[in-house]
């Protein structure tokens, strides 16, 4: 399986065997209007199609398997109240995406996604929290504690040499933000493509080289691109033809 088929997400899903994906990693509509397939008539429209394919996919997911959801906050809300009892809420993680000056003057200014982190056992699930540490801030501080350490209770600390356990917030600068050319936001082929780092993090931590990544609501396909990369194999399904990547294998249902 290393696919991406470009049709309607429901069949596509429909074709897939039961309890086949080990992780799935979705960036599905926002109901934001950044194009058609993000705009719903109304929040009811929009909110019945997210619990369809939430549903639709649950049973693909194997009972050990771990799955990632991008949204806003306020949807985010609402897809953990409509997936109380069916999976297990490991983290709420707030994306700081880093993305340049807003002007809203009648609300603190909007700087931030949501990703929703499950899995579907409690306790028996993939992750491997080494493999994503990530630099200490302070580094003078940690400089000097790799030589003497840090009392804590009673005992002395010594910083990890690989870093500090990813916390549930990153600050990854978003790829509009990344791409500006001379400080300019340019046109990507895709409105909202998500950082390489990311998706890495997230395909490192919940799964092992050889597991199926399931790349819904695909896009550039960035998550396959990455799934490819770290040996993990993969499916996915994309609407829209022209946003993914050349250099992925495609088929129309």
């Amino acid at each position: 399986m290393q696919t991406i088929y470009i049709g309607d997400i429901f069949s596509f899903l429909e074709s897939l065997p039961d309890s086949c994906i080990d992780l799935a990693i979705i960036d599905p509509p926002y109901n934001l209007k950044v194009a058609s397939w993000d705009s719903f008539r109304n929040e009811k429209e929009f909110l019945d199609f997210s619990f369809a394919w939430i549903d639709s996919m649950l049973p693909k997911l194997k009972n050990s398997a771990s799955f990632y959801i991008f949204n806003t906050p306020r949807n985010c809300a609402l897809f953990l109240n409509h997936l109380q009892g069916k999976a297990y809420l490991q983290n709420w993680i707030t994306w700081y995406k880093k993305d340049g000056f807003s002007a809203n003057k009648r609300r603190f200014n909007i700087a931030q996604e949501s990703i929703l982190f499950y899995t579907m056992d409690s306790k028996q699930y993939y992750f491997d929290s080494e493999i994503i540490r990530i630099p200490y801030d302070s580094t003078e501080r940690i400089a000097h504690a790799y030589k003497k350490g840090i009392l804590k209770n009673g005992k002395r600390w010594y910083p990890n040499i690989n870093g500090k356990l990813c916390p549930d917030v990153w600050e990854i600068p978003s790829e509009r933000h990344k791409r500006k050319l001379n400080g300019k936001i340019i046109k990507l082929n895709h409105p909202t493509p998500k950082p390489r780092v990311m998706i890495e993090r997230m395909i490192q931590a919940s799964s092992k080289e050889g597991d199926l990544v399931l790349d819904l609501f695909a896009g550039t396909g960035m998550t396959s691109l990455c799934a490819r990369d770290l040996e993990r194999k993969f499916i996915g399904c994309e609407k829209n033809k022209e946003y993914v990547d050349s250099s992925l294998k495609i088929f129309t249902l």
